[in-house]
């Protein structure tokens, strides 16, 4: 995987980010999900490469990236401060712009990156999600049953800690196997990663933080930028997989209209893992909006 990439590691924000970075031209960061790493992109990452220098980064508490421990009010892992991570690791790369291809955990961390960071995010595709505060509000059975991890990692301490360190594999497989593909979009060389990531001291304890900082004091963040009028502003592109929870539970392409200010957007033939389930189309579409001048 990854043919033609290096793996650096950087010190940012106080903490260590590992990605790999490869190919040339304009500048792209990608975001990994839950509860994955930046391997997700490993069937499009030579494709982005020929147009892009590509940094593929694993966000804080999860792969081979620092897992601090959480705070009380879960500022650690807001996703406020993983943008931060972002915003600097790219500055410290010498980019002072680029473009952000994000699914998931990360989309919402590229969400709040483009907003707190937007003189320099030049255009962004986000994949499977709705804005977090959209996503909690109109919650339904429907939409309970399918993201019950949502409600589970939040839960305090020690007990989701404890229930994934116990089996991190099954958890891996209850995760990812129970969306509409199963396990069959995951290679086995990817799956080893993920499993060996999430048994890393610590990824317990960044994933539970991430998902408690979306209910709390990412919500607080979202509201103000509400209640003050602020959108984001690049170019969005957003997509989601026809087969998941977005495409049944949400009207996605309204919800991002609310919060931004210039997005298009469609479903595609898959579930939730775009990037291993459909990564042609994926291609197909991110580089013709990500190739435009922006």
């Amino acid at each position: 995987m990854f043919t033609g990439y290096e793996k650096h590691t950087r010190h940012v924000n106080g903490v260590e980010i590992a990605f790999r970075m490869g190919g040339s031209g304009p500048a792209l960061l990608l975001l990994h999900g839950h509860p994955q790493t930046h391997v997700i992109w490993h069937k499009v990452a030579e494709t982005l490469a020929r147009h892009f220098t590509v940094i593929a980064a694993d966000l804080r508490g999860y792969g081979d990236s620092a897992k601090p421990d959480d705070d009380s009010e879960h500022l650690t892992y807001s996703k406020r401060t993983m943008a931060a991570d972002m915003a600097e690791l790219m500055g410290e790369l010498g980019f002072a712009r680029f473009k952000v291809l994000a699914h998931d955990r990360g989309a919402r961390v590229a969400h709040r990156l483009g907003v707190d960071y937007a003189e320099r995010v030049e255009r962004m595709v986000l994949l499977d999600i709705a804005p977090t505060l959209a996503m909690y509000r109109g919650t339904t059975e429907a939409f309970a049953r399918s993201y019950w991890h949502w409600f589970f990692l939040i839960r305090p301490q020690p007990l989701p800690e404890m229930l994934i360190n116990s089996d991190p594999a099954q958890y891996l497989k209850s995760v990812m196997g129970a969306r509409s593909a199963g396990m069959a979009p995951f290679t086995q060389e990817a799956l080893a990663e993920y499993e060996r990531c999430l048994t890393l001291p610590g990824t317990a304890t960044g994933i539970c933080g991430d998902y408690r900082a979306s209910a709390t004091i990412d919500l607080v963040h979202d509201q103000a930028d509400i209640d003050a009028g602020v959108k984001l502003t690049c170019p969005l592109k957003v997509m989601w997989g026809a087969e998941g929870a977005i495409e049944a539970c949400f009207d996605a392409l309204a919800e991002w209209r609310k919060v931004a200010t210039h997005v298009d957007g469609r479903a595609l033939p898959c579930g939730h893992y775009i990037a291993e389930e459909i990564p042609e189309i994926l291609l197909e579409q991110a580089l013709t909006f990500l190739g435009d001048a922006g």
